[in-house]
């Protein structure tokens, strides 16, 4: 078999031709004491580096609108450390709301009343004491029952009994600082997830109660989404899940909800936040983002570019 002779190949002008990436498009060099603002402003306009200054334009215009920046995240989010950068963002009028999965309180309320939280599942596994921590199962299953007993979500009866039992930590925990700034928080729980269900104080139907009026909750926050953002930040299944169920239950009753934001933050590209936060939700007249990187470096970044644009604009009002 002989090679193939290229001599005959068509070629045409490399000055003609149509590119998608020109030297107008290249980041700039990083400088000594740049602020976040040149940072972003510097970044090359490709891909990610487009895409985030256009979502933190997006999000800071919402908030100088008075519209609303919905939350919803993943436990890991607790876990790495972000607590205090979520809790600056409540404290500025940023994020107006936040939904979590079951393991959210877990870790949010030990952190509360310890300062610490995440054991090492290794280690106790094979003993089966794994998540058999007896203070956090009577405190959140005795929350929870009271919350069931008041008629009001899972979310708001857990800030409300770590305020009334005054933990050290309560200023690091978002559920204590979101009740005490009344900031809603919604709490949607898959049975048998969490470590407190398999403590003799879980009651199903309690559990089942307090988080479904949530789902309400969160649904109503969903409908008023209108010229909003939805922030999916490292949940891969149940909120984009629930997000997507409360966006049709919005729309089935009438809301208008088709002009929003909606970015997903992760690790990895998943099928389901690509699918039910980017890609579906803003099909007929909004826009949705995708962001693969650490929790630890991202949600720092982008919380300190919102602040910083909306610093800028009032600077310019």
């Amino acid at each position: 078999m002989k090679p193939l002779d290229f001599s005959g190949l068509h070629t045409y002008s490399l000055h003609g031709r149509h590119s998608k990436v020109t030297i107008d498009d290249f980041a700039r060099p990083p400088r000594p004491g740049m602020s976040v603002r040149d940072l972003l402003a510097g970044l090359p306009g490709q891909l990610a580096g487009r895409d985030l200054p256009e979502l933190v334009h997006r999000i800071v215009g919402s908030c100088r609108a008075g519209r609303p920046v919905l939350l919803g995240m993943g436990a890991h989010v607790i876990k790495v450390g972000l607590n205090p950068v979520l809790i600056e963002l409540m404290k500025r009028g940023v994020i107006t709301a936040i939904a979590l999965n079951g393991a959210g309180i877990i870790h949010d309320t030990e952190i509360a009343m310890v300062g610490r939280t995440s054991e090492e599942v290794a280690d106790v596994l094979g003993s089966g004491a794994f998540g058999a921590a007896r203070e956090t199962g009577e405190v959140l299953n005795t929350a929870i029952k009271r919350g069931a007993e008041k008629n009001i979500g899972l979310g708001r009866a857990v800030g409300e009994a770590l305020l009334e039992q005054d933990f050290p930590h309560n200023d690091q925990s978002l559920l204590a600082q979101a009740a005490g700034m009344d900031i809603p928080v919604t709490v949607h729980v898959a049975i048998g997830t969490d470590i407190i269900h398999i403590h003799p104080g879980a009651d199903g139907a309690a559990i089942g109660q307090t988080s479904h009026y949530d789902f309400r909750v969160f649904c109503a926050l969903v409908a008023g989404l209108e010229g909003g953002v939805y922030l999916n930040v490292g949940s891969a299944v149940l909120l984009p899940e629930v997000f997507l169920k409360a966006l049709t239950v919005a729309r089935n009753l009438g809301y208008e909800v088709r002009h929003l934001t909606t970015a997903n933050f992760d690790f990895i590209r998943q099928y389901r936040p690509l699918t039910n936060v980017v890609h579906r939700p803003t099909m007929e007249g909004g826009h949705g983002f995708n962001f693969t990187g650490h929790h630890e470096l991202m949600i720092p970044l982008l919380a300190a570019a919102i602040l910083d644009g909306l610093a800028e604009e009032t600077k310019q009002s």
